[in-house]
């Protein structure tokens, strides 16, 4: 159903699938790649196998409520990538988690060091194999930790990443970011849509180089009285406000930001699928309006804070 929006690649390049999904076909015996190519967009595929909460032996628990975790999935990676090639990815993605509490220190230099060795050793890797990675080093905003404490340590995390993409002679040009928002705790300071722009554009500006040709940022989690849709678009159209001259493309790799309308509409209904097309063109179009900074507050319908609980109890 959203593979197959009409005009959806008016707005969105690339879909990214799980392994099961990029080798599934829909109920006509049609390969779901296929759905997405004939749309005019790219399929990827998420590499990673998540993590362990068991975490690292040796570090704290975070706000996440498990110790400082090490993403797994590396072992048979050059196997699974060469089979996503020829499956017809063209793209992969692979996100590692890393947990904010300033009184803990956390994130540590342990769980910094193991996450940006494990994306660059990723990166490398797939681009043996011909695909393009995105690179998500994803500092999670759960916790009550201000903006500030989120900023420095998205910048120590950000140069700690590049000099591990340079040491695993990955080709920059050949690979996009999908970082963080800089954003206070869900339970910190609340900031506005401009603090966060001006925050995050700082750094990237800091720490991200030229020669990178995108950064697609990852929504993160909102509270549930924030609708997450609106804020991702909000943010983003004040980040390509506040310059007309960056040294990179600011987009957007959406999630639960991009598709909650669309499923809290659709809800399992075959009925209901022509309306929920339609809403996750309308909130891509508004994210395209964005990357260009000019997206109005409020012109794109959403199901708002409400659709927080409901999709969680529906099928997404």
């Amino acid at each position: 159903m959203c593979f197959s929006t009409p005009g959806l690649n008016e707005h969105i390049s690339g879909v990214i699938l799980h392994e099961e999904t990029l080798f599934q076909k829909d109920a006509s015996g049609k390969d779901m790649v296929d759905i997405i190519k004939e749309n005019g967009m790219i399929p990827g595929v998420k590499v990673d196998k998540a993590y362990n909460k068991k975490g690292m032996w040796g570090t704290q628990v975070g706000p996440l409520g498990h110790p400082e975790v090490s993403g797994l999935g590396l072992d048979d990676l050059q196997q699974r990538a060469a089979a996503a090639y020829k499956q017809g990815a063209r793209f992969v993605k692979w996100r590692n988690v890393l947990q904010l509490d300033p009184e803990k220190g956390l994130p540590s230099k342990l769980a910094i060091a193991d996450t940006v060795h494990t994306l660059a050793r990723y990166a490398s890797i797939c681009q043996s194999e011909r695909l393009v990675p995105i690179v998500e080093p994803e500092i999670v905003p759960n916790g009550s930790h201000d903006i500030q404490y989120c900023a420095k340590m998205t910048e120590e995390v950000l140069s700690a990443q590049f000099a591990a993409l340079a040491l695993h002679n990955v080709h920059l040009e050949g690979m996009v970011l999908k970082p963080n928002m800089v954003k206070s705790g869900l339970t910190g300071p609340k900031v506005d849509s401009n603090t966060v722009a001006a925050y995050t554009v700082q750094a990237l500006l800091r720490t991200v180089p030229p020669a990178m040709p995108g950064i697609f940022f990852l929504s993160g989690e909102t509270a549930l009285d924030e609708d997450n849709e609106e804020t991702a678009t909000i943010n983003l159209s004040a980040m390509n406000k506040l310059r007309d001259n960056l040294p990179w493309h600011l987009s957007f790799s959406y999630g639960k930001a991009l598709q909650k309308t669309c499923i809290v509409t659709w809800m399992g209904k075959t009925e209901n699928n022509q309306a929920a097309q339609q809403a996750l063109k309308a909130r891509s179009n508004a994210n395209s309006d964005a990357v260009r900074g000019v997206y109005v507050a409020g012109s794109c319908a959403s199901i708002g804070v409400d659709g927080n609980v409901k999709q969680a109890d529906g099928p997404y």
